[in-house]
């Protein structure tokens, strides 16, 4: 894998024919950072996939909105990250399945690529919001989508609500935040916090959760097979538990200490079906929170609840998850074995 520091074989085979490239995976992953994040933070994981299905996968490591760019906003970042993705796979034209993991806003980021790269199938010349089932999957840019896996994610943005908990879920703070988030995140912040209005459109984060023209957002997240929000229960100050696991204060489950040696800081699982949606229109006194829960809920998701509450480097829970330093971050190694051994082929 280039992106461990040096080519290998699979570098060199991207540029043989058909019949010697065969011999090498056909299964493309694309690992994304998150804010003022870089291809580092995802050292860890990219060497264990690596290690453990090197003869099936091909991690990738964006890098193509790294450090100060990953403030140019979510929309930005993901038309960047769908060129890159186009670029790798122009590179290896035997590939033929694709599937991401995204840390953080990472997840947003890759939301919006996918939405870009999204390819009804060919039996049908649109994609509905109406025709959104496991029979109607199209792919992202002519490959099999399989797993798209977010990690500490703000499905649900970072607006009010204890979504951000240092600002302690003070609504004055939370407020304030609001209005000078822009001032240290730039548009990437006014995303995160909702209070964007480009040309008079919803909030971009609300507009995600719509198939618009040739964005098909949620047509390009019903493709995958499988959708995973891996989630910290608490000590992570940066992502809430609510928003990084798509739920509603009432569903958020009851968790006990994990008895599994194997993933000793998993403490919940469950899958969660596609809901059919109550129509909020906009006459509706629908929040837009909850315009969010219900659009993503339209399609099921698998949901893994983390904690890190007995660990001495729990206030670092958000980075603690994905792993960014090996060494003091190396609590979170299960929670990237669980993402291996739970990952489709």
């Amino acid at each position: 894998m280039g992106d461990l520091g040096g080519g290998d074989w699979r570098d060199a085979v991207a540029d043989k024919g058909p019949a010697e490239a065969a011999a090498g995976p056909d299964h493309l992953m694309v690992m994304v950072h998150g804010i003022v994040g870089s291809t580092a933070d995802w050292k860890f994981g990219a060497e264990q996939f690596d290690k453990q299905l090197s003869d099936k996968v091909i991690v990738h490591r964006s890098n193509r909105n790294m450090h100060k760019l990953t403030l140019d906003g979510v929309d930005v970042m993901g038309e960047r990250l769908a060129q890159e993705v186009i670029e790798e796979i122009n590179r290896r034209p035997y590939i033929k399945k694709i599937s991401f993991v995204a840390h953080s806003v990472g997840g947003l980021v890759a939301r919006y690529a996918i939405g870009r790269l999204y390819k009804p199938p060919k039996r049908t010349s649109e994609n509905t919001l109406q025709t959104l089932d496991d029979n109607n999957r199209g792919t992202i840019h002519g490959l099999e989508a399989v797993n798209f896996i977010t990690v500490a994610s703000p499905h649900l943005g970072s607006k009010g609500n204890k979504q951000v908990p240092f600002l302690f879920g003070v609504t004055a703070i939370e407020n304030f935040a609001c209005h000078i988030i822009h001032l240290i995140f730039g548009r990437t912040g006014k995303h995160l916090f909702l209070t964007d209005n480009d040309d008079g459109k919803p909030p971009l984060l609300q507009r995600m959760v719509d198939n618009l023209g040739d964005l098909q957002f949620m047509s390009a997240l019903q493709a995958f097979k499988r959708r995973v929000a891996y989630s910290n229960v608490g000590h992570d100050h940066i992502v809430g538990w609510r928003t990084s696991s798509i739920r509603k204060d009432s569903e958020l489950p009851k968790w006990v200490d994990s008895t599994n040696k194997i993933y000793p800081h998993i403490v919940y699982e469950e899958l969660s079906k596609a809901e059919v949606p109550n129509q909020c229109t906009d006459t509706d006194n629908c929040t837009l929170e909850e315009r969010l829960l219900q659009g993503l809920k339209r399609v099921s998701w698998e949901k893994v609840d983390v904690s890190f509450h007995n660990s001495k480097v729990r206030s670092a829970a958000h980075s603690v998850i994905q792993v960014k330093d090996p060494v003091m971050h190396s609590e979170g190694a299960d929670v990237i074995q669980h993402m291996i051994d739970q990952f489709i082929l």
